[in-house]
């Protein structure tokens, strides 16, 4: 039995592709998974499957959710493992302090070096990123909203799709991983 972390992409913002979290917990129990629960409206979910190949259970979950909902959704997984190991990786200092402010955006594959080499990180300063395999750090030391590096790194110039959690959202999630 392998413990996964859900990070479902683009759901519940500004009154679209409503995804309510009550309906995803059925659904992924419809699908036999266990120990489902939801974090937030944002489209993050923690559960137990028997399934060890976690591109099946991608598929699995957008399939279902496209018949339920009648959209597309992106659904990036990592384990519970995967998710804690990327919490310790963290390259960036200051997450602790100010934790709204920055993001770990999970990627679903790790991007080519050359999408990376094209985002001059001196354009962007002070906000500031790394990435480690298949997550992306960032800090917005002035928030999130206006800055140009989250517009950046939020769209489709890495080549893979990105979902992003802030730093208590992660937290909050490897805590209910854990239970």
């Amino acid at each position: 039995m392998t413990r996964y972390v859900a990070l479902l992409r683009g759901i519940n913002v500004g009154g679209n592709k409503k995804v309510p979290m009550a309906r995803l917990r059925e659904l992924m129990q419809g699908l036999g998974y266990t120990g489902v629960a939801t974090l937030l409206q944002s489209g993050n979910a923690v559960f137990t499957s028997k399934e060890k190949s976690p591109a099946k259970v991608v598929k699995q979950l957008e399939a279902a959710i496209a018949k339920e909902f009648g959209f597309q959704v992106s659904v990036i997984l990592r384990t519970r493992d995967e998710l804690a190991a990327a919490i310790q990786a963290n390259p960036l200092p200051g997450a602790e302090e100010a934790p709204s402010r920055f993001l770990v955006t999970f990627l679903s594959d790790v991007p080519e070096p050359k999408r990376l080499q094209e985002i001059d990180p001196a354009a962007y300063l002070p906000d500031e990123f790394r990435v480690v395999g298949r997550e992306l750090y960032a800090r917005f030391p002035n928030g999130i909203r206006d800055s140009k590096l989250a517009a950046v790194l939020g769209g489709p110039r890495l080549g893979v799709t990105p979902t992003a959690r802030n730093w208590n959202t992660v937290l909050k999630l490897l805590e209910l991983a854990d239970r």
